[in-house]
């Protein structure tokens, strides 16, 4: 029996308000300002992002990735090129962003698009990588079928023996991707489902700043 009743899961949230006098007028700054929020208050993995694309035949695909940096142009994500989200990309760069931060009852969405790094940005992240998750880059043939566990594992010690002792080099088909945001909401959470929704619409430097219903 799969069915199950949720219709009696609630949870009131009330630890905070969100005012449109009370934000930074940049929604980039006010990101950077709940993320560091999230960091103080000890989160597991805050910079856990759902990224959604658009797969084949208008098809939805979304997927948690971590966002590895955030500046004045975006968001930064790194992937395999020739992953699902890579070649949906790659036909579509249009993308959503949703990072939810469960214990302070908030949320944000963010709608924009999507460029490739530059080559020297990404090979400057994957030298910063760990040993370990370099070789693993190399040997995973991302979103593609796989006999087994063993093949992976196969594939991961043939490239540490053969790479032993030397240094390694981002593959050309693994890279990075900036998210520039035309859209974020700023979603936190009330008492009677009354809920907070601030929505900046524009670009740097143009931001208008709307209230939603929740």
């Amino acid at each position: 029996m799969v069915k199950r009743d949720l219709s009696a899961l609630r949870q009131e949230y009330a630890a905070a308000s969100l005012e449109e006098h009370s934000v930074n007028p940049d929604p980039l700054l006010q990101f950077a300002a709940w993320f560091d929020q999230a960091l103080e208050a000890g989160l597991p993995e805050p910079n856990a992002m759902t990224l959604a694309t658009m797969g084949p035949g208008g098809m939805p695909n979304a997927r948690v990735v971590l966002l590895k940096e955030l500046d004045e142009r975006g968001f930064v994500f790194y992937t395999n090129y020739q992953s699902w989200k890579g070649k949906e990309l790659e036909n579509n760069p249009l993308a959503s962003l949703v990072f939810l931060w469960l214990e302070l009852h908030r949320q944000v969405r963010i709608r924009g698009w999507t460029e490739k790094l530059s080559e020297r940005e990404s090979d400057t992240y994957f030298l910063s990588r760990p040993r370990e998750s370099q070789l693993g880059a190399m040997a995973s043939p991302q979103s593609e079928v796989v006999p087994g566990r063993e093949f992976l594992e196969a594939r991961f010690r043939e490239l540490e023996e053969k790479y032993r002792g030397k240094p390694l080099v981002r593959p050309a088909h693994w890279g990075g991707y900036r998210l520039f945001p035309e859209s974020i909401e700023f979603w936190q959470g009330r008492t009677g489902r009354l809920h907070d929704r601030l929505l900046y619409i524009g670009k740097p430097g143009f931001w208008k700043l709307q209230r939603l219903a929740p």
